[in-house]
């Protein structure tokens, strides 16, 4: 099949690289002409394991290709795909400008029959404003679709090639039987393609990931009163978790999540609520208590020296939102670092993967290590915000021989407890006993 994918972030670059994996003839629009250059020198403009590998395979076979021309893309594709950006708004809304804007653009320059796929995840109706936007200047006919994507940053690609299910919003039965050949060969083990109408479509994405937001929020809570009444998380977690209603997923307590989807999609639904006269009160909390957990290491980095933090160095592991990405989007690294700066501490920073989009927003306020270890010379404390696997296994008596004080505040929970007690760490986590020497 013919596939133009408009728009080549995160999302339509794995969804155009993984529509060509299984043998369709794929084009991916996009206005940033140097990108578009790098791209078709084979260069991946994102961090997404395994995508490089696909990526290079379909352009040496040319069922990948890419231009600047919107023209281009709609005379090849039969199927044109949106992903494009929907940014969190001042009120925390999704813009849909990019989206109506290029919907305008195709209203005016289709000449024969398209199905138009929402993949950008969207508000409740949006399906519809795409629909009544290219129905303005159209003279042919042309389906929408709301198609939300499912895909995990770090697993993207397994999560396209192998989905658990694949969401159709679809009041057209010509729209739905293409949407359904496009993606059969993704579903041969016999996982669904679920078709439903449009708004139920654009729901389910957003409720999806506001549930998964709201686990782990709960979770949080959890840990903190562990905290307080002294129980341990980890052990309340294993509890929970065997419970087959409840699972063992996204029970992993920390300093909040973050990243391109569930902060913006928790405030868009929040906001979708209100604009329809419904208060989502669950998400009012979640929005509240996810801010707050984020920095919820800082005053106990505080306490510990005495809340002077003038001239202290400290140490971060991991940049990112989350491990196997380069995306710093609502990083709790970026809140803590933040505040540790505007306490007077000098910050030693490591990521496999984020540094370079840390140094565009940081610049010179931070220092660069080259590893893990290098960070940790002559500091006074380590915080670690990103659960890399690099970081799973530690070297205690290279850890303590290169930092002034053995001291880690870990808002990942990565580390035993009575394992940093034998070794003489003093050690700080989530809704578990602090590790005093």
């Amino acid at each position: 099949m013919k596939i133009t994918v408009v728009g080549t972030g995160y999302v339509g670059l794995v969804t155009g690289t993984c529509l060509a994996e299984t043998g369709n003839d794929v084009l991916c629009v996009d206005i940033d002409a140097k990108k578009v250059e790098m791209m078709r020198e084979g260069v991946v403009p994102i961090y997404e394991p395994h995508l490089d590998i696909l990526f290079e395979r379909n352009i040496k076979a040319n069922r990948l290709n890419f231009t600047t021309s919107l023209d281009e893309g709609l005379t090849h594709g039969d199927i044109v795909f949106l992903a494009l950006p929907t940014p969190e708004d001042e009120d925390g809304s999704a813009d849909l400008s990019y989206v109506l804007n290029v919907s305008e653009e195709i209203g005016k320059k289709i000449k024969d029959y398209k199905v138009i796929v929402d993949k950008s995840t969207v508000p409740v109706g949006t399906a519809e404003k795409v629909q009544k936007t290219i129905a303005k200047y159209a003279n042919c006919d042309f389906d929408v679709v709301s198609n939300p994507e499912f895909l995990r940053e770090g697993f993207a690609v397994d999560d396209f090639l192998k989905p658990e299910r694949i969401v159709v919003g679809s009041s057209s039965e010509k729209a739905t039987a293409l949407m359904k050949k496009l993606y059969s060969p993704f579903v041969r083990s016999g996982n669904p393609i679920i078709i439903m109408d449009e708004k139920s479509a654009e729901l389910t994405k957003y409720a999806a990931n506001s549930f998964l937001a709201t686990k782990i929020t709960f979770m949080n809570e959890i840990a903190n009163y562990c905290e307080l009444v002294g129980a341990d998380v980890d052990k309340v977690r294993v509890g929970m978790g065997s419970d087959s209603r409840i699972g063992k997923r996204f029970l992993f307590p920390g300093i909040g999540y973050g990243g391109s989807c569930f902060p913006k999609d928790v405030k868009a639904l929040h906001k979708s609520g209100k604009d329809a006269d419904y208060d989502f009160k669950i998400l009012d909390s979640v929005i509240e208590v996810n801010n707050h957990q984020k920095v919820i290491l800082l005053p106990k980095i505080e306490k510990h020296f005495n809340n002077d933090l003038t001239r202290k160095n400290i140490a971060v592991w991991g940049l990112a939102f989350k491990p196997e990405t380069d995306d710093i989007r609502e990083a709790p690294s970026i809140y803590m670092m933040e505040g540790l700066l505007e306490l007077g501490a000098n910050l030693t920073v490591f990521d496999p993967e984020a540094m370079p989009n840390i140094k565009k927003r940081f610049g010179d306020k931070l220092t660069y290590a080259s590893s893990m270890y290098s960070t940790l010379e002559n500091v006074d404390a380590l915080l670690i915000c990103t659960e890399w696997s690099i970081f799973r296994t530690l070297n205690y008596q290279k850890l303590k021989d290169l930092m002034k004080s053995p001291v880690i505040f870990d808002g990942r929970n990565l580390y035993d407890v009575n394992e940093m007690n034998s070794e003489g760490i003093k050690y700080v986590s989530i809704g578990r006993k602090v590790v005093e020497i």
